[in-house]
């Protein structure tokens, strides 16, 4: 059973591949106004044709998403948006299905991707983590971003989370980001993603309904960066333990 499930995980890959790869080739023709549009059309131009476009191709591998708790961004000032991390799958899922325009923070390599680099750059604050000149723009570019009413969208961990437990560590930018601005966090839950592309699996993909919560945002004044990253660590820890 075992070996029928590893064979099956890589041909829903190569379908996967195959639906990614032309959909995006058409989904380029729909991002071109970003090359001309600037903030904060862009980011809103960019989740709307995202939005259409992962919504098919979710689908379309048998994996659609359900959001739950898009009513707290109600009347809700913009917001630095931090979520788990466990697979290539999250990106996808976050950055198009938020209930508003945001810009995650990303890899500078990804963006040298031909054609997919460039959808990828649109809809990101790039960065180089071996970089300390790359590392402090971004920071500086996130500021930007949220002093022009855009959502920042970005993964605490740091990296995918391959421990088996339902977090790692917590790094401390997001929260020191929050408490510089005063802009509230809103946690976010991914729950599936990495049953869908496992982190430790090359060339696997296992169809699965896929789910998003958004938790009660924190406000980031009065309190410091750490005891902010403890209290939205803990969080967001108990609700998965409670809801997996």
């Amino acid at each position: 059973m075992k070996l029928i499930k590893e064979i099956l995980g890589r041909i829903f890959a190569l379908w996967a591949l195959l639906m990614f790869v032309p959909t995006m080739f058409i989904a380029i023709i729909f991002y071109l106004p970003c090359f001309v549009l600037s903030e904060p059309h862009k980011a809103r131009w960019h989740r709307a044709v995202s939005r259409v476009w992962m919504w098919f191709f979710l689908h379309a591998i048998g994996c659609p998403l359900t959001v739950k708790g898009a009513e707290y961004f109600e009347g809700l000032d913009n917001c630095i948006v931090v979520c788990n991390h466990s697979s290539l799958m999250d990106v996808p899922v976050t950055t198009p299905f938020m209930p508003r325009a945001n810009k995650t923070i990303a890899k500078k390599s990804m963006s040298r991707i031909p054609v997919f680099g460039w959808i990828y750059s649109f809809g990101s604050v790039l960065v180089d983590r071996k970089d300390e000149h790359s590392r402090r723009k971004s920071y500086d570019d996130m500021k930007r971003v949220l002093s022009i009413g855009i959502d920042m969208l970005i993964y605490p961990e740091g990296t995918r989370n391959r421990t088996g437990k339902p977090l790692r560590e917590f790094h401390n930018g997001a929260f020191r980001l929050a408490t510089d601005t005063g802009k509230p966090v809103v946690p976010a839950i991914l729950f599936n993603t990495g049953k869908v592309l496992p982190p430790n699996k090359p060339f696997f993909l296992w169809p699965h309904r896929l789910y998003m919560h958004l938790l009660p945002p924190q406000q980031s004044t009065g309190i410091s960066a750490d005891e902010l990253k403890e209290k939205v660590f803990r969080m967001m820890w108990d609700y998965y333990e409670a809801n997996y």
